[in-house]
This record gives C-alpha cells, sequence and structure tokens, in this order.
C-alpha cells in the first residue's frame, strides 16, 4: 500500500512542474486522493462488499470531484491531473503511468450488464482535459487524446487522435515499428509555443482575404481605366479584412 503511494507521488512530481515537494502533494492533490480512495473501494468490491465500495467512491467523489467506479481497474502511478469532472465507468481499465486531465469521461456506449462497455487505456496513455472516450475498445501505449476530443474508436500505439469526432494525425514513424513519432502534443489544447489553433486559422484566413483583396483592386483597376465605377466591390472588400482583423484581434 505505501510502496504503491511512494510511486503515485513520486510520479506526480515527475509530471507536474508544480509539485514542490511529497508532502504537499500527498496534502494537495484531489488526483492523489481519488486514486487512494479507490484502491479501497475497489478491494471492497472483488470482496464482495459492493455498497461499501460504492459508499467510499461516493465519498472522494465529494471530497475530489473525481468519480471512479470501484469496479474500474486502476494501474500504477496513474495521474489525475487537477481532475475535476473526471469520470472513470465500471469497467473501464487504465494502465500504468497514465495521465488524465480535467473534465475526461472513460464511458460506456451500451446498457448491456456484466459486458465490458468501458474502454481501456494502456501504459503511457494521455487524455487531454475535457476528452470523451466512450465505448469497449483499446487506446495503445503511449498514445495521446487531443483536447476535447470525442474517442469512438481504437487507437493505435503511439498515435495521436485529435477532434469530434476524433481522427488519428499521428502515428508511428515509417521504418521505426514500436518507436512513436516525435510530434506536439497538447493537452489543453493549445500548441506548446503558445499558438492558439483557433488564432492560426483566423491569422490563415485573414491571409487568404489578403491575396484575394489584392486580385480585386487590380481587377479593379482595370475596370476603371475603362471608365466603370468601382466604388461599392472597393468598399465591400475593406469591410470583410475589417471584420475578419477584429475576430483575431
Amino acid at each position: 500500500m505505501f510502496h504503491h503511494l511512494r510511486q503515485d507521488i513520486r510520479a506526480i512530481i515527475e509530471r507536474d512542474p508544480a509539485a514542490r515537494n511529497a508532502w504537499e502533494v500527498l496534502t494537495c492533490y484531489p488526483g492523489l486522493h481519488a486514486i487512494v480512495a479507490h484502491r479501497w473501494a475497489h478491494w471492497c468490491w472483488l470482496h464482495g462488499m459492493k455498497w461499501l465500495g460504492r459508499f467510499i467512491g461516493y465519498l472522494a467523489r465529494i471530497v475530489t470531484g473525481i468519480e471512479i467506479h470501484p469496479g474500474a481497474v486502476i494501474g500504477r502511478r496513474v495521474f489525475i491531473d487537477h481532475g475535476f469532472g473526471v469520470v472513470i465507468g465500471e469497467t473501464a481499465v487504465v494502465g500504468d503511468d497514465c495521465t488524465i486531465y480535467q473534465g475526461v469521461t472513460l464511458g460506456g456506449t451500451s446498457l448491456a450488464a456484466g459486458h465490458k462497455r468501458h474502454p481501456t487505456l494502456e501504459r503511457g496513455v494521455i487524455v487531454g482535459a475535457g476528452a470523451q472516450v466512450l465505448g469497449a475498445f483499446t487506446v495503445g501505449e503511449y498514445a495521446k487524446i487531443g483536447s476535447n476530443a470525442v474517442l469512438l474508436k481504437p487507437v493505435p500505439a503511439g498515435a495521436t487522435a485529435v477532434g469530434n469526432p476524433a481522427r488519428v494525425v499521428v502515428k508511428e514513424a515509417p521504418g521505426e515499428p514500436g518507436h512513436p513519432a516525435v510530434h506536439a502534443f497538447a493537452a489543453y489544447g493549445v500548441t506548446p509555443n503558445g499558438t492558439d489553433p483557433l488564432s492560426k486559422a483566423l491569422h490563415g484566413l485573414i491571409a487568404q482575404s489578403a491575396a484575394q483583396e489584392e486580385q480585386i483592386a487590380r481587377i479593379v483597376a482595370l475596370l476603371q481605366e475603362r471608365g466603370v465605377d468601382c466604388g461599392a466591390v472597393t468598399a465591400a472588400g475593406a469591410d470583410d479584412a475589417a471584420h475578419l482583423n477584429k475576430l483575431v484581434d
């Protein structure tokens, strides 16, 4: 019990730069408290004390904001970061060294009792904030699920899945089986260099608008040379560019 606790604390300190020491982690990290409570609840569940297991899980949810069904299987050194709003269903399996951020659901899409309904996360999987992983499938080792993704199908080992519905955008590097490709992953939906994807998309639209404006200006110049009044066309182009700039600001 205490050996596992020491492993959990060490893993949190390694993964969270905000964790200053073991005492702070032990007393102030709800993800750790939820994992410890789940171990008690899971033991009760396996030994026929199912109501007591559910009640321990209920108390842990009140204290931590994290709901883990006592029937779920949680591996070693699992880190639930921040954790508020995390829900892990009855038949879910979370492998060793996984990291789960706040607002994540490991849920089921079936109502058939007695069957596996929830996902399995293999070793080292990272699930970004707000992601919904729904169904009885497997997410391979060291795969990554992006922020706010809605995942409904398996993900191969070492891959990254993003979007709604989620799709695999990065797979293992060609010619290097078993070695995941190096890529950027953002648990909160922004890239490591601080670029917001929405802002990046809007800047792309502005660049495209500027190119179109140049083409329109050339056309307008040619028409004006032939005595055509093009004032309305020029004003409309300026209004569109101003609108896009306001969106980015």
